[in-house]
């Protein structure tokens, strides 16, 4: 009797550890990794077009692996959108993307815009290629993460 209620005990323990394991979240994927990690606004006192190239966002990707972000969007409060094109976040590293003029490289982007996007009091979100959401950040005295 003993010996049975042994293997039937055995039997109920391997059957019930993976329906715990199902319980269990799978591992982020890759694109997760990334998220806003840093905001540069415009002086109120600095209105000149140079200042735009002064005011970013970046965005940091903490995995190992490079993240395609063709196609994703950052955005803010009011509706101004910035969609990336052919542009691939290398694993461990970040990019700014500037509000002004420029050329791109691996570690700026530029949104080629005449206006500030940013306000003293705003979010930036971030969306993947299907729409989804990744990350926000708020700041300014209605902020919150």
């Amino acid at each position: 009797m003993t010996a049975i209620a042994a293997v039937a005990a055995a039997a109920v323990g391997a059957v019930a550890l993976p329906a715990a394991a199902a319980d269990h979240p799978a591992p982020r994927a890759h694109h997760s990794w990334v998220h806003i990690t840093g905001v540069q606004t415009r002086s109120d006192r600095d209105r000149s077009d140079r200042a735009l190239d002064r005011e970013w966002v970046a965005l940091t990707n903490d995995s190992r692996e490079a993240v395609n972000l063709d196609g994703w969007t950052l955005s803010d409060r009011d509706g101004h959108t910035y969609t990336f094109d052919h542009y691939r976040l290398a694993g461990r590293s970040s990019v700014r993307v500037h509000t002004g003029f420029g050329r791109d490289s691996r570690t700026d982007l530029y949104q080629d815009r005449r206006k500030s996007v940013w306000d003293r009091f705003d979010t930036a979100t971030l969306r993947n290629d299907h729409g989804r959401l990744v990350d926000t950040a708020s700041w300014g005295r209605r902020s919150h993460r």
